[in-house]
């Protein structure tokens, strides 16, 4: 199969064209193309039969989107990407993502899932028993079909390579996943090894690499009114426009096995070690975010710049990470106390009107990938949890207004097992069975410092839910 488009001679093939890959990653390629390194271009698709719409509004539009970008401040610019030159349409066999990968030209593969697409437990290994969706996707591949999970797609994609002869491909995670490209990896070569295909297996050790890397740009669905906004700005009618804050970083660990487009000159950050800057943005950024959105709901705000214009969410998030987050991240090439501020001041910015429900979404993954880390930490030096622990109370409370059906948007996530959920809710002792819970604690689950910490946080939340609500 031929390059994307005869301007290219290298391509990225993308896995999952939602809105943060085109608001990021397709940006700074963009970028550099426009300052004539047209050398590379992305292809992308969906590994599921989701964004129909989308998919075909980009395909209408030969890849070509709108991206509005906003400040703190309200002042917005747009700009035409033009980086994405092939949309693949969704075949259920997968065959034009299958056919690209064994392209030559194709260096990278890349992919953006969400952090509960991966079904890793605490050692970092694939949970078989918790998923079905998992192990359907290792029987179908085993029988000779196409994989439509992270790892089961990557099978399928790097198996046709390998038979191809197409040469060394760079696996890249966009993902807010902890140490991304190795554990992606681990998971990877779990699920290869469950098929027993040992030549597959070690084509993937000998041809491929995994670089951790960390994403960051807050990226909202689009609503309609990003549409109308786009029109009236550039007189285009554009089908599938994007928009996100001004803010944006790249830091990916310089660890790629067959070239690299030059993204340092558009920004991006090729670094040894991507582990601070990951550590940073999962806890000061993300965890925070989580924070916000759950005490957001529960005071009845719609849009998390209103959780945090807030004073009392805004101390709770302030305070997590100052009394509790930046000292076991010290020391850090980092000024996390800046960080954090930054993070607050763009967390509060109204033009985004980025929604509670969007990132209040799989609070069973979030919980123990963002939040139990610090816990841990500080219980290992024999120091408080007591700032930390209103955020995990918080999803209690959430949790239990989701039981009672009181959430007011529809709660997704990929991690919870709702039968397991609903009993912690109904349980004689709700907090108790929270902290039992192994999927949320793992070695933690049932600690007393845990439990006790969960009691007094919850009194609090339930004193703050007792000051807003009406």
């Amino acid at each position: 199969m031929s390059t994307p488009t005869s301007a290219a001679e290298f391509t990225i093939l993308h896995l999952g064209l939602g809105s943060f890959h085109r608001a990021h990653q397709a940006l700074y390629l963009h970028q550099l193309r426009e300052l004539g390194d047209t050398r590379w271009a992305i292809a992308g698709g969906n590994l599921r039969p989701d964004m129909a719409e989308t998919i075909a509004a980009l395909q209408a539009q030969n890849g070509h989107y709108t991206l509005e970008t906003v400040t703190p401040q309200g002042e917005r610019s747009y700009t035409r990407i033009g980086s994405i030159a092939l949309v693949l349409p969704y075949q259920p066999d997968l065959a034009p993502l299958v056919a690209l990968s064994a392209d030559p030209a194709t260096r990278i593969i890349s992919f953006t899932v969400t952090e509960a697409g991966y079904y890793l437990d605490a050692q970092d290994r694939l949970d078989w028993a918790g998923f079905a969706d998992l192990r359907d996707d290792l029987e179908a591949v085993r029988e000779g079909h196409a994989g439509h999970t992270i790892f089961g797609a990557l099978t399928t994609l790097l198996r046709a390579r390998m038979q191809a002869g197409a040469g060394a491909v760079t696996l890249l995670n966009c993902d807010n996943l902890r140490h991304n490209g190795e554990r992606s990896r681990s998971g990877l070569l779990q699920f290869i090894e469950a098929l027993d295909d040992t030549a597959l297996r070690d084509w993937v050790l000998t041809h491929t690499t995994s670089p951790n890397a960390m994403v960051d740009r807050i990226t909202p669905r689009p609503t309609p009114d990003v549409a109308e906004r786009v029109r009236a700005a550039t007189g285009w009618n554009d089908r599938a426009p994007v928009m996100g804050e001004s803010f944006i970083q790249w830091v990916i660990e310089d660890h790629f096995i067959n070239g690299r487009p030059d993204w340092a000159r558009v920004g991006v950050e090729l670094v040894d070690s991507v582990a601070a800057h990951e550590e940073a943005k999962i806890r000061l950024l993300n965890a925070t975010h989580s924070c916000i959105a759950w005490a957001g709901t529960l005071a009845g705000y719609r849009f998390i710049h209103e959780g945090t214009h807030d004073p009392a969410i805004r101390r709770m998030a302030f305070d997590y990470v100052t009394d509790d987050a930046i000292p076991v991240l010290q020391p850090s090439p980092l000024d996390l106390a800046a960080y954090r501020d930054v993070v607050l001041d763009r967390f509060g910015n109204p033009a985004i009107a980025d929604t509670n429900q969007r990132v209040a979404m799989d609070g069973f993954a979030k919980i123990p990938g963002m939040i139990a880390p610090t816990i841990r930490e500080r219980l290992a030096r024999g120091e408080s949890i007591r700032s930390v622990a209103l955020l995990p109370a918080l999803f209690l409370a959430y949790l239990e207004r989701w039981h009672r059906g009181q959430i007011p948007y529809d709660y997704q996530d990929q991690a919870m097992d709702p039968t397991a959920a609903h009993a912690i809710c109904e349980a004689p002792d709700a907090v108790a069975a929270f902290a039992a819970d192994p999927t949320l604690w793992h070695e933690l689950a049932g600690d007393p410092r845990l439990v006790a910490a969960l009691r007094e946080a919850s009194l609090r939340v339930q004193h703050f839910v007792s000051e807003t609500t009406p």
